[in-house]
Protein backbone atom coordinates (compact mmCIF):
# COMPACT_ATOMS: atom_id res chain seq x y z
CA UNK A 1 0.00 0.00 0.00
CA UNK A 2 2.81 2.42 0.89
CA UNK A 3 4.38 1.89 -2.50
CA UNK A 4 1.05 2.44 -4.27
CA UNK A 5 0.39 5.81 -2.66
CA UNK A 6 3.86 6.94 -3.75
CA UNK A 7 2.68 6.60 -7.36
CA UNK A 8 0.31 9.55 -6.93
CA UNK A 9 0.59 12.08 -9.74
CA UNK A 10 -1.35 15.13 -10.87
CA UNK A 11 -4.50 14.14 -12.76
CA UNK A 12 -6.92 17.06 -13.16
CA UNK A 13 -8.14 20.28 -11.50
CA UNK A 14 -11.79 21.30 -11.21
CA UNK A 15 -13.20 24.75 -10.53
CA UNK A 16 -16.85 23.63 -10.74
CA UNK A 17 -18.92 20.42 -10.69
CA UNK A 18 -18.86 20.03 -14.48
CA UNK A 19 -15.07 19.76 -14.47
CA UNK A 20 -14.93 16.88 -11.97
CA UNK A 21 -13.71 13.53 -13.29
CA UNK A 22 -16.23 10.66 -13.52
CA UNK A 23 -17.80 9.81 -10.15
CA UNK A 24 -16.36 6.31 -9.82
CA UNK A 25 -13.74 4.41 -7.88
CA UNK A 26 -12.62 5.79 -4.52
CA UNK A 27 -11.20 9.12 -3.46
CA UNK A 28 -10.03 10.69 -0.20
CA UNK A 29 -10.26 14.46 0.22
CA UNK A 30 -7.74 16.61 2.10
CA UNK A 31 -8.83 19.87 3.71
CA UNK A 32 -6.98 22.38 5.80
CA UNK A 33 -6.70 26.06 6.50
CA UNK A 34 -4.24 27.81 4.23
CA UNK A 35 -1.36 27.75 6.70
CA UNK A 36 -1.94 24.30 8.23
CA UNK A 37 0.66 22.39 6.22
CA UNK A 38 -1.70 20.47 3.90
CA UNK A 39 0.64 20.51 0.90
CA UNK A 40 3.57 19.37 3.03
CA UNK A 41 1.43 16.55 4.46
CA UNK A 42 0.42 15.37 0.98
CA UNK A 43 4.04 15.46 -0.13
CA UNK A 44 5.17 13.49 2.94
CA UNK A 45 2.43 10.87 2.53
CA UNK A 46 3.36 10.28 -1.11
CA UNK A 47 7.12 10.63 -0.48
CA UNK A 48 7.33 13.35 -3.11
CA UNK A 49 8.80 16.81 -2.80
CA UNK A 50 6.50 18.71 -5.12
CA UNK A 51 3.29 16.75 -5.66
CA UNK A 52 1.31 19.48 -3.94
CA UNK A 53 2.57 23.04 -4.15
CA UNK A 54 4.08 24.34 -0.93
CA UNK A 55 3.61 28.07 -1.04
CA UNK A 56 4.73 30.94 1.14
CA UNK A 57 1.53 32.64 -0.01
CA UNK A 58 -1.44 30.92 1.70
CA UNK A 59 -4.49 30.07 -0.39
CA UNK A 60 -2.80 29.12 -3.66
CA UNK A 61 -5.02 26.05 -4.20
CA UNK A 62 -8.10 27.51 -5.89
CA UNK A 63 -9.59 24.36 -7.38
CA UNK A 64 -10.18 20.78 -6.35
CA UNK A 65 -6.94 19.13 -7.45
CA UNK A 66 -7.08 15.39 -8.15
CA UNK A 67 -3.98 13.21 -7.80
CA UNK A 68 -4.24 9.73 -9.31
CA UNK A 69 -2.85 6.83 -7.27
CA UNK A 70 -4.40 4.12 -9.47
CA UNK A 71 -7.13 4.42 -12.13
CA UNK A 72 -9.63 3.63 -9.34
CA UNK A 73 -8.08 5.66 -6.50
CA UNK A 74 -7.47 9.39 -6.11
CA UNK A 75 -6.37 11.92 -3.51
CA UNK A 76 -8.23 15.23 -3.72
CA UNK A 77 -6.70 18.50 -2.49
CA UNK A 78 -9.50 20.87 -1.47
CA UNK A 79 -9.10 24.68 -1.55
CA UNK A 80 -7.67 25.96 1.70
CA UNK A 81 -8.96 29.26 2.92
CA UNK A 82 -8.67 30.90 6.26
CA UNK A 83 -5.87 33.30 5.67
CA UNK A 84 -6.30 33.30 1.89
CA UNK A 85 -6.52 36.82 0.54
CA UNK A 86 -9.20 36.19 -2.07
CA UNK A 87 -12.40 38.04 -2.96
CA UNK A 88 -15.52 37.19 -0.98
CA UNK A 89 -17.38 36.08 -4.10
CA UNK A 90 -14.65 33.51 -4.80
CA UNK A 91 -14.84 32.25 -1.22
CA UNK A 92 -18.63 31.95 -1.68
CA UNK A 93 -18.06 29.95 -4.87
CA UNK A 94 -15.67 27.58 -3.10
CA UNK A 95 -18.15 27.17 -0.26
CA UNK A 96 -21.01 26.24 -2.60
CA UNK A 97 -18.79 23.97 -4.72
CA UNK A 98 -17.37 22.06 -1.73
CA UNK A 99 -20.83 21.77 -0.18
CA UNK A 100 -22.21 20.21 -3.37
CA UNK A 101 -19.15 17.98 -3.73
CA UNK A 102 -19.65 16.57 -0.22
CA UNK A 103 -23.40 16.10 -0.65
CA UNK A 104 -23.30 14.36 -4.02
CA UNK A 105 -19.91 12.73 -4.64
CA UNK A 106 -20.37 8.96 -4.41
CA UNK A 107 -16.67 8.14 -4.91
CA UNK A 108 -15.71 10.06 -1.75
CA UNK A 109 -14.61 7.56 0.90
CA UNK A 110 -13.19 9.77 3.63
CA UNK A 111 -11.86 13.17 4.64
CA UNK A 112 -8.50 14.11 6.12
CA UNK A 113 -8.48 17.48 7.89
CA UNK A 114 -5.01 18.94 8.36
CA UNK A 115 -4.57 21.25 11.37
CA UNK A 116 -1.53 22.96 12.86
CA UNK A 117 -1.10 21.16 16.20
CA UNK A 118 -0.48 24.56 17.84
CA UNK A 119 -3.79 26.00 16.57
CA UNK A 120 -6.26 23.11 16.08
CA UNK A 121 -10.02 23.02 15.64
CA UNK A 122 -10.67 26.44 14.16
CA UNK A 123 -14.10 27.14 12.71
CA UNK A 124 -13.09 25.93 9.24
CA UNK A 125 -11.79 22.62 10.65
CA UNK A 126 -15.03 21.97 12.49
CA UNK A 127 -17.06 22.88 9.42
CA UNK A 128 -15.18 20.43 7.21
CA UNK A 129 -15.49 17.65 9.79
CA UNK A 130 -19.22 18.36 10.01
CA UNK A 131 -19.54 17.87 6.23
CA UNK A 132 -18.04 14.39 6.54
CA UNK A 133 -20.02 13.38 9.62
CA UNK A 134 -23.30 14.56 8.06
CA UNK A 135 -22.56 12.39 5.02
CA UNK A 136 -21.68 9.41 7.22
CA UNK A 137 -18.09 9.47 5.97
CA UNK A 138 -15.09 8.62 8.13
CA UNK A 139 -12.83 11.56 8.94
CA UNK A 140 -9.31 11.79 10.32
CA UNK A 141 -7.50 14.79 11.74
CA UNK A 142 -3.76 15.22 11.19
CA UNK A 143 -2.18 17.48 13.81
CA UNK A 144 0.70 18.71 11.67
CA UNK A 145 3.94 20.52 12.50
CA UNK A 146 4.26 18.29 15.58
CA UNK A 147 8.05 18.56 15.32
CA UNK A 148 7.69 22.14 16.60
CA UNK A 149 6.48 20.84 20.00
CA UNK A 150 8.04 18.60 22.62
CA UNK A 151 6.67 15.07 23.02
CA UNK A 152 4.76 16.05 26.16
CA UNK A 153 3.28 19.13 24.45
CA UNK A 154 2.21 16.92 21.52
CA UNK A 155 0.37 14.58 23.89
CA UNK A 156 -1.36 17.45 25.70
CA UNK A 157 -2.63 18.87 22.40
CA UNK A 158 -3.59 15.42 21.06
CA UNK A 159 -5.62 14.56 24.15
CA UNK A 160 -7.35 17.93 24.16
CA UNK A 161 -8.34 17.58 20.50
CA UNK A 162 -9.48 13.98 21.03
CA UNK A 163 -11.74 15.12 23.87
CA UNK A 164 -13.24 18.00 21.86
CA UNK A 165 -13.80 15.83 18.78
CA UNK A 166 -15.46 13.13 20.86
CA UNK A 167 -17.79 15.66 22.44
CA UNK A 168 -18.69 17.13 19.03
CA UNK A 169 -18.78 14.05 16.80
CA UNK A 170 -18.66 10.92 18.96
CA UNK A 171 -16.29 8.23 17.68
CA UNK A 172 -16.60 9.12 13.98
CA UNK A 173 -13.39 11.21 13.74
CA UNK A 174 -9.88 9.88 14.29
CA UNK A 175 -6.92 12.05 15.25
CA UNK A 176 -3.13 11.70 15.33
CA UNK A 177 0.04 13.76 15.60
CA UNK A 178 1.91 14.24 12.32
CA UNK A 179 5.00 15.90 10.94
CA UNK A 180 5.97 16.00 7.29
CA UNK A 181 9.37 17.30 8.40
CA UNK A 182 10.27 14.39 10.71
CA UNK A 183 7.84 11.90 9.10
CA UNK A 184 6.18 11.33 12.48
CA UNK A 185 2.84 9.59 11.94
CA UNK A 186 3.27 9.14 8.19
CA UNK A 187 2.87 5.35 8.23
CA UNK A 188 -0.19 5.54 10.51
CA UNK A 189 -1.90 8.06 8.21
CA UNK A 190 -0.98 6.07 5.11
CA UNK A 191 -2.61 2.99 6.62
CA UNK A 192 -5.89 4.81 7.23
CA UNK A 193 -5.98 6.49 3.81
CA UNK A 194 -4.97 3.30 2.03
CA UNK A 195 -7.75 1.43 3.79
CA UNK A 196 -10.34 3.98 2.65
CA UNK A 197 -9.06 3.78 -0.93
CA UNK A 198 -9.02 -0.02 -0.89
CA UNK A 199 -5.28 -0.17 -1.68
Amino acid sequence: MSLLIERAHYFVSAHNMRQLPPDEGAEVAFAGRSNAGKSSALNALTRQNALARVSKTPGRTQQLVFFRVTPEAHLVDLPGYGYAKVPLDLQAHWQAFIDQYFRTRQALRGLVVVMDIRHPLKEYDRQMLSYAVQRGLPAHALLTKADKLSRSQQMISLNKVKKELHEAFGDTVGVQVFSGESRLGVDEARGIIGGWLGL
